[in-house]
């Protein structure tokens, strides 16, 4: 290391002449400073003058030759000192350098940095040779040497100078603490000697580039790699390289400018993850919960996490969160189900989790039932074959995660008003990065909103459940056996919502052959709509047995139904006489029912609408229908036609063109219509009664009492 701390090779930029080869180009240097020689006798005379001492002094050269230096180059006051000094140097062989003033020919004075030297020739003459050049022009050039090496060696930027070749010529002292490698050790060996790592070709491909093109690249390379002054740990490097040049445009070789900034590599890298995990928790909030069906909300939680924050994602709940009937865990072991399971790309760790078609136990000393039992979550950065067994549910599955590479696991809980319903599991075995405290804390942010939303699924499903169930015991389990009419009917709860309503039909007998057939729909949904509608119903049956005319009983159920507080209701309400063929229908707010008849297309009853049931104040009407053999008549809810994305009359028309077929019996039709017209995402329940006209069977006679005799 020299003085200036700056370490260079010991040969120079170029050799004046390569073995074999040709000259090499001048260095520019003697030309910046314009050196001027100047050649005296032993008397004092110019006896040689060059073409820079000319440019100098201002003397050519025809003016110069012959004169007395003293006499031309120096004032008056200076010829004693400058004529004892030439003495000097003749007579002891000392050379003299230093600055002095010269008189130039427009007899001006300029300061010369002069260097004057004693020369012997072969016949045993002296002579005295003066080098001489501008000192402003020289103290400039020392100046930007000495600036030059200080801002070298003192730059906490790395610096290396290269030859055209790529072999080192000078590295300084910041460029040795990041390399981790003597200065000395750089000098003379190729770049790709010193750094190793793969990762170099591209700044080396870089300096190739900037030799050939002249184009300096700033800042353009960022190299994450490993060096020998810290071989444990990556940093990452920011690269500059520019090409060095002499005045007269020789390519001497590159520069490369190094600096470490892997403190802002990594802040970069951070706030990129952070970044990611705030988008995968936005995400989360707007996919996670969209509806309340407990499998799928877990679907959508793993499928949120899975393949951008881990290779492989489960969701496992408690088997007696889901099923009420059985205890909850203990001390002992848990019994989970699995109810989501994805993984990023095909692998063997996701043959070791549980399907979702069984009830799997977990030992108490595994992650999965700790996990639940203490309602923390588990890091395991780095996971061995100890972990992978109390990881999986059993030895197998341990192997199979063992084979797959697993290296990192989470466990988070899944906590819900308190109580833990279950966990998420996490791993990582493809992606090299351990799971980490923040990808802990995003995991449980997640995993919590997910919980509540898997928590608020299951129990709309025990209420939708316990709703249903009502319903249907309410409802009529098959049409009975009626004369002159062959009846078919559905129900259908909603599937989107996993909601039940009030929707209803009936099929009720009456005196003289004659049948009644009610659909209805009391508005709202869940259990007191269900509860409400069982009242209309039975009120309903109830009216009926008083023979009255359909007008009359809707206005008993609205009397009825303005007492249920805020329910009202839509009803159709036919009569049908197999002994006229008339069907009498009153209708209290429901949509028109169909009639299809042989040779006619299909047709919505033209009825006077009513108002619904419960609203109060105005009388409803009946009217009478000719209901010839071979007639179906379509009673239905709402929830078969009416949807969010379609208009009432095209769903409508679309029910028509479903009923204008042929040879089709009334269970046919029934699923017919359901499957044309039903979507599994539908809100609505429906209630669906299709009525057909058929020939009354024969009576039996009643055989004559026999006569007294």
């Amino acid at each position: 290391m020299s003085e200036a701390g700056w370490s260079s090779a010991d040969h120079s930029w170029a050799e004046t002449r390569w073995p074999g080869g040709e000259p090499s180009q001048p260095s520019g240097l003697m030309d910046l400073l314009g050196v001027a020689a100047v050649l005296l006798n032993a008397e004092g005379r110019i006896v040689l003058w060059s073409p820079q001492a000319e440019e100098l002094y201002g003397y050519s050269a025809q003016e110069s030759l012959g004169q007395y230096a003293a006499h031309l180059l120096v004032r008056e006051e200076h010829w004693e000192w400058v004529i004892d000094k030439f003495a000097e140097v003749m007579e002891t062989g000392q050379s003299w350098g230093g600055t002095f003033p010269v008189r130039c020919k427009d007899g001006s004075t300029r300061l010369v940095e002069l260097r004057n030297m004693r020369l012997l020739n072969d016949r045993g003459d002296f002579f005295a040779l003066g080098l001489g050049t501008d000192s402003p022009r020289l103290r400039q050039v020392e100046r930007d040497v000495a600036f030059s090496t200080r801002l070298i060696s003192q730059s906490p930027i790395g610096i290396a100078i290269f030859d055209t070749a790529l072999r080192y010529l000078a590295v300084n002292p910041a460029l040795e603490r990041i390399h981790g490698i003597p200065a000395p050790e750089h000098l003379g060996r190729h770049y790709r000697e010193i750094m190793k790592d793969p990762q170099f070709e591209v700044p080396e491909a870089a300096m190739r580039h900037v030799l050939e093109t002249g184009i300096s690249l700033v800042d353009q390379s960022t190299v994450l790699a490993h060096t020998s002054a810290d071989p444990e740990h990556p940093h990452a490097w920011s690269v500059s390289v520019y090409r060095l040049e002499d005045t007269r445009g020789h390519v001497l070789g590159v520069a490369e400018l190094v600096v470490d900034v892997t403190d802002r590599y990594q802040s970069a890298l951070q706030a990129s993850q952070a970044r990611r995990r705030l988008a995968l928790i936005a995400d989360g909030s707007a996919r996670i919960g969209t509806t309340l069906e407990v499998e799928r909300t877990a679907r959508e939680l793993v499928e949120v996490i899975v393949p951008e924050f881990a290779d492989l994602g489960t969701v496992d709940v408690l088997d007696s969160v889901l099923d009420e009937h059985r205890p909850a865990p203990g001390r002992g072991p848990a019994r989970f189900r699995t109810l989501a399971v994805k993984a990023g790309y095909p692998t063997e760790a996701a043959q070791a989790a549980d399907s979702s078609d069984r009830v799997t136990a977990y030992d108490a000393d595994s992650l999965a039932a700790r996990c639940v039992r203490t309602g923390l979550p588990i890091l395991i950065p780095h996971a061995d074959g100890n972990d992978l067994s109390r990881i999986a549910r059993d030895e197998y599955a341990a192997l199979l995660l063992a084979r797959a590479g697993v290296h990192s696991f989470m466990a988070v809980p899944l906590t819900a008003r308190g109580s833990v319903i279950g966990f998420l599991g996490l791993i990582r075995a493809r992606d090299p990065r351990p799971f980490d405290k923040d990808d802990l804390a995003m995991a449980a942010e997640l995993a919590s909103r997910a919980a509540v939303c898997v928590d608020n699924a299951r129990a709309h499903q025990s209420v939708r459940n316990a709703a249903e169930t009502l319903q249907r015991s309410l409802l009529p389990t098959a049409p009975p056996t009626l004369p002159g009419l062959q009846v078919a009917c559905r129900y259908r709860p909603a599937q989107a919502a996993y909601e039940v309503g009030g929707d209803w039909y009936d099929v009720l007998p009456l005196g003289g052959d004659r049948t009644a057939l009610v659909v209805g729909d009391v508005m709202g949904s869940g259990i007191d709509a269900a509860a409400a509608m069982g009242r209309l119903r039975t009120a309903t049956a109830a009216f009926a047995d008083l023979d009255l005319d359909p007008a009359r009983i809707l206005g008993q159920l609205d009397s009825i139904t303005s007492r249920l507080e805020r329910y009202i209701a839509t009803c159709v309400y036919a009569v049908y006489d197999p002994h006229t063929g008339v069907c009498r229908i009153a209708n209290a707010g429901h949509l028109p029912p169909a009639l299809v008849r042989g040779g006619e297309r299909p047709r919505l009853l033209d009825l006077p609408n009513g108002i619904p049931l419960g609203v109060g104040g105005v009388p409803f009407e009946t009217t009478a229908l000719v209901f010839g053999l071979g007639d179906l008549l379509v009673l239905y809810t709402d929830g078969l036609v009416e949807t969010r994305h379609h208009a009432i009359d095209e769903r409508l028309e679309g029910l028509l063109r479903l009923l204008d077929t042929s040879d089709c019996t009334l269970e046919e039709t029934c699923d017919r219509l359901l499957d044309g017209l039903r979507h599994p995402d539908d809100h609505d329940d429906v209630a669906l009664l299709i009525a057909r006209a058929v020939p009354l069977a024969p009576q039996p006679s009643t055989p004559s009492p026999p006569s007294s005799g």
